[in-house]
């Protein structure tokens, strides 16, 4: 949680930045959070999670990305980080597609190394006009820097990571499409 912390903080610093958390568990939970401009609402609303074993609902999480967007609030990315997807594959590369239609990137970080996994990650993230990227815990600090080009990019687009030199936007930049979404 700690390293969550000063991931949001880093990804945060100035930008206005707001995220939302949120998580599923069990057997049809499904919870978020408020919108949250501050790394310790994050870390507060964080620390209230607890584990429930449960299959995955990708899908789930993508129709509320997809649904939470608004013209008064827009909403540039979603961040989620994985390990497993035990859902239908297709209706996940569906809902990936919309998000292109919508310009809503999907930004897919791996733990492990299941290949499968790796797999549907990338066609997620290349539908959707996003990013895939595989991390472990022993890759925290890419993860960070990973995170704050995603805040960056939600900023200003492709043009915001073009002149930093920083290792994640140039990972980001050499996934990301060269021309805007439909």
């Amino acid at each position: 949680m700690q390293l969550h912390r000063e991931m949001f903080a880093a990804a945060q610093s100035g930008t206005g930045l707001a995220i939302q958390l949120c998580y599923y568990r069990g057997f049809g939970e499904f919870q978020h959070s408020p919108w949250l401009t501050s790394a310790n609402e994050l870390l507060a609303h964080m620390e209230a999670v607890t584990c429930l074993g449960g299959a995955t609902q990708i899908a789930r999480l993508l129709k509320h990305y997809l649904n939470a967007a608004t013209p008064a609030t827009p909403v540039r990315g979603l961040v989620f980080i994985g390990d497993a997807v035990e859902e239908s594959h297709s209706q996940l590369l569906n809902l990936a597609a919309q998000c292109r239609v919508r310009n809503q990137p999907l930004f897919l970080f791996q733990e492990g190394t299941n290949t499968e996994v790796a797999a549907l990650f990338e066609q997620m993230a290349q539908l959707s006009g996003g990013v895939y990227a595989r991390f472990d815990h022993n890759s925290a600090h890419r993860l960070k820097e990973l995170l704050g080009a995603v805040a960056r990019y939600a900023q200003g687009g492709r043009i915001a990571l073009t002149s930093s030199g920083r290792e994640g936007d140039k990972l980001l930049l050499d996934q990301l499409p060269k021309k805007p979404s439909p």
